[in-house]
């Protein structure tokens, strides 16, 4: 399936057109836009191609409105044959995926290339970013996406949880005029102080950690920072103000990546001055370059 998946859509990109699909062995599900083919044994005038409506039903004769959106061409062809079997004696029906439907979808926001896609029937939210070309900032949290379909209802998906934590039950299927957009992350700024090169105020994402601060703030080896204690200092909601350290050397030698805080808007991040890098991490260079290969996932 996902190896055909991927040939049609190759030559659909290229421009190719598709040859007539028997999907019966390949258990595709029928989608709104397909064209099917009814064969019925022994009977022309039945015999016909007919096309999926949006409802996901077809118009066929004797029997009028069928519901086969989602369903497979043998489960099709079954409910054909139940509801012919008032008029046809002992029918016999089998159904096919002539040709894939193309539904045009418009992506916007936060993606390399908004614009509207033609995707194929099957297609779902992953595919239209992917034929956008992807998120355009990945950095920090991603926040939902917005889903409308042509009737207007609007869906919000987590896409921390479809990219991020992959949970695919997510990833909607998507049908002809609907409308995809993916904000961009949330920005805020935070402050940098101390052994750093350029301390001051730093824009960073939602989601985004200290260890992303400081490197945004420089983390040369002249600045000879000092990643063992580290203070975060925050605003509570109360207006209390909380001052804790923070061990990233800890979260470099053992791994332990829930040291590495994430940060809220108005933190203040003090860097004290310390050991030569080179005294820290054996001549592993700039420490928090080392830190972001070993605990911050690089975007794809």
């Amino acid at each position: 399936m996902r190896r055909y998946a991927a040939i049609l859509s190759l030559a659909l990109m290229l421009g190719v057109a598709p040859l007539a699909v028997r999907a019966d062995s390949l258990q595709t599900l029928i989608h709104p836009g397909d064209q099917i083919g009814v064969l019925v044994y022994g009977d022309q005038t039945l015999t016909q191609n007919v096309m999926v409506l949006t409802d996901g039903t077809i118009e066929f004769p004797l029997v009028g409105r069928v519901p086969v959106g989602g369903k497979t061409p043998s489960q099709a062809a079954s409910l054909l044959e139940t509801r012919l079997h008032a008029y046809v004696r002992h029918p016999v029906v089998t159904v096919s995926i002539v040709t894939l439907g193309q539904p045009n979808v418009l992506v916007l926001g936060d993606v390399k290339t908004p614009g509207k896609y033609q995707l194929r029937s099957d297609a779902k939210l992953t595919d239209a970013i992917a034929a956008a070309g992807g998120i355009a900032n990945p950095n920090g949290a991603l926040p939902p996406a917005r889903v409308a379909d042509s009737s207007g209802k609007v869906t919000e998906v987590s896409l921390e949880e479809l990219l991020q934590r992959g949970n695919t039950s997510l990833d909607i299927h998507l049908a002809e005029g609907t409308v995809v957009y993916v904000p961009g992350a949330v920005h805020f700024t935070v402050s940098v102080a101390g052994a750093v090169d350029h301390p001051g105020e730093i824009q960073v994402n939602e989601g985004d950690r200290i260890s992303m601060a400081i490197a945004k703030a420089g983390d040369s080896q002249s600045a000879q920072t000092d990643l063992n204690h580290v203070r975060l200092i925050r605003n509570g909601p109360n207006g209390t103000q909380t001052t804790t350290e923070v061990n990233l050397y800890k979260a470099i030698k053992g791994g332990d990546s829930s040291v590495d805080v994430a940060l809220q808007k108005g933190d203040v991040i003090y860097v004290p001055q310390g050991a030569k890098h080179s005294d820290i991490f054996g001549g592993l260079g700039s420490g928090l370059l080392y830190f972001l290969t070993r605990l911050v996932p690089i975007p794809f």
